[in-house]
């Protein structure tokens, strides 16, 4: 048999694992932690299960679905129908309803003008192509500015504008000066639209998986041959082969690899050859987003008595967006709250007791003071993690898809790439790992049956 390696053992590595078996190629996967999941990771708050990492799948991520059903592993909808979001906006507050194309209560000229932008964006996503999006007719225009540069020049009100950043910062776990405008419009059109990403209804964050996510990820590793705690430290290629080479001096033979890790730390593989030029640079220009999660666990799901669903969206953090993550059968309250973008850098300088305190301030601000004592609270700041350096994916600065875009999914030699990043379609999302972990495997099969190496 073949022997192919997989490095990582996330969504993307497991399913491209999995192809192949079922291929009849044998394959290793090599995982530089103590588990498997990658970026998807599990805990417990309160006892109860919770994600660290990966939480939702939703509308049309098919493939999460389809294993979930395949694997026995039940889903349940987020909590949502039952109540209103809570809007914190300018230091006023309202409600806003739970489905899908809801709008915030905000003054006639404010809500025309997030309507407007709303259009237009739409529109301009349209566009794009997500297989190229540096071939867009006015992709140097679009890629040679900030999503924050689009918003100042498209929208009037402070409260439109705001809209549009808690939206990137929810998105991206980045700033809108963080990344350019051709991205944001690339990532919108390969998640059916701006809409479905930040819904819950019909959305993105529409079902768990009762457990955790963690579960696909455990049940997808079954019966493969993983090799825990193997980072790999250099990739040599030569005519004949593949080799990895593990921190501990482990050596590894293949005849092709795929990398199924995010790309900046693809980039710190020492490869023989060195990559080209144009793919090392690549690498060097994808940073990952700053989210650290952070969890507050209470004897009941008090905000529901209120009225609300325990969703929020505020333009003051630390904590712009929060959900409620408590059990199916809600015996215990669980808010979750996000610190992403600008905020998660500056957050993770304070010590455990002013991030602790600075979470539950944003928590009694949303739900009232029953939310200043929780009988537990975790947070998880993955800009700390080594083998991911920042979550939810990476985003493409001004310049970089006009400039290295063609560089991203072709393979160098016997080097193939997966991950959330690589995708074409749910691009950053646990659907998009698993498409693209599948699509690496077909071309490394497609590639075998030609007899020789892809790639230049």
């Amino acid at each position: 048999m073949t022997r192919i390696l997989i490095v990582g053992a996330g969504l993307a590595g497991l399913s491209a694992a999995r192809e192949l078996t079922q291929a009849g190629v044998e394959c290793v996967v090599l995982e530089a932690r103590s588990r498997v999941g990658g970026r998807v990771m599990g805990g417990s708050v309160a006892g109860q299960a919770v994600e660290f990492g990966g939480t939702w799948i939703g509308e049309r991520h098919e493939r999460m679905y389809a294993l979930a059903a395949e694997l026995g592993l039940p889903t349940f909808r987020t909590y949502n129908d039952d109540g209103q979001l809570l809007v914190d906006l300018a230091g006023r507050q309202s409600r806003m309803k739970p489905t899908k194309g809801a709008v915030p209560k905000l003054s006639p000229f404010a809500l025309a003008d997030l309507g407007q932008g709303l259009l237009r964006f739409a529109r301009m996503a349209k566009g794009v192509d997500p297989e190229r999006p540096w071939q867009h007719a006015h992709a140097a225009t679009l890629d040679g500015q900030t999503f924050e540069t689009w918003i100042r020049r498209n929208l009037r009100t402070p409260s439109g504008r705001a809209y549009f950043r808690i939206a990137t910062e929810a998105v991206f776990a980045a700033d809108p000066s963080d990344l350019s405008l051709l991205h944001a419009l690339f990532y919108t059109a390969s998640n059916a639209d701006l809409e479905t990403l930040l819904a819950v209804d019909h959305g993105a964050q529409q079902d768990r998986v009762v457990g955790g996510t963690i579960r696909i990820a455990e049940s997808l590793a079954e019966g493969l041959d993983i090799r825990l705690d193997s980072p790999v430290r250099g990739i040599q290629q030569s005519p004949n082969g593949i080799r990895a080479v593990c921190r501990d001096g482990a050596t590894h033979d293949a005849d092709r690899v795929i990398v199924a890790i995010p790309p900046t730390l693809a980039g710190r593989i020492d490869y023989d050859p060195i990559l080209p030029s144009w793919r090392d640079q690549l690498t060097q220009k994808l940073p990952a987003g700053a989210v650290a999660k952070t969890f507050a666990a209470y004897p009941t799901p008090f905000w529901r008595e209120a009225g609300l669903n325990g969703q929020a969206a505020s333009d003051r953090g630390p904590v712009k967006v929060t959900f409620d993550v408590s059990p199916p059968n809600g015996e215990v309250g669980i808010l979750l709250g996000f610190v992403e973008g600008g905020d998660a850098r500056r957050w993770v300088r304070l010590t455990q007791a002013e991030r602790r305190r600075t979470v539950l301030d944003c928590f009694v601000r949303y739900f009232g003071p029953e939310a200043a004592n929780p009988i537990d609270y975790a947070e998880q700041d993955w800009s700390a993690e080594e083998f991911s350096r920042g979550c939810y994916g990476a985003h493409f600065a001004p310049g970089v898809w006009t400039a290295y875009g063609e560089a991203l999914r072709p393979p160098i030699g016997r080097i193939h790439w997966a991950g959330a990043e690589y995708a074409t379609r749910w691009n950053g999302y646990m659907e998009g790992a698993v498409r693209s972990g599948t699509d690496a495997a077909r071309e490394v099969l497609a590639s075998l049956s030609a007899g020789a190496p892809t790639g230049t």
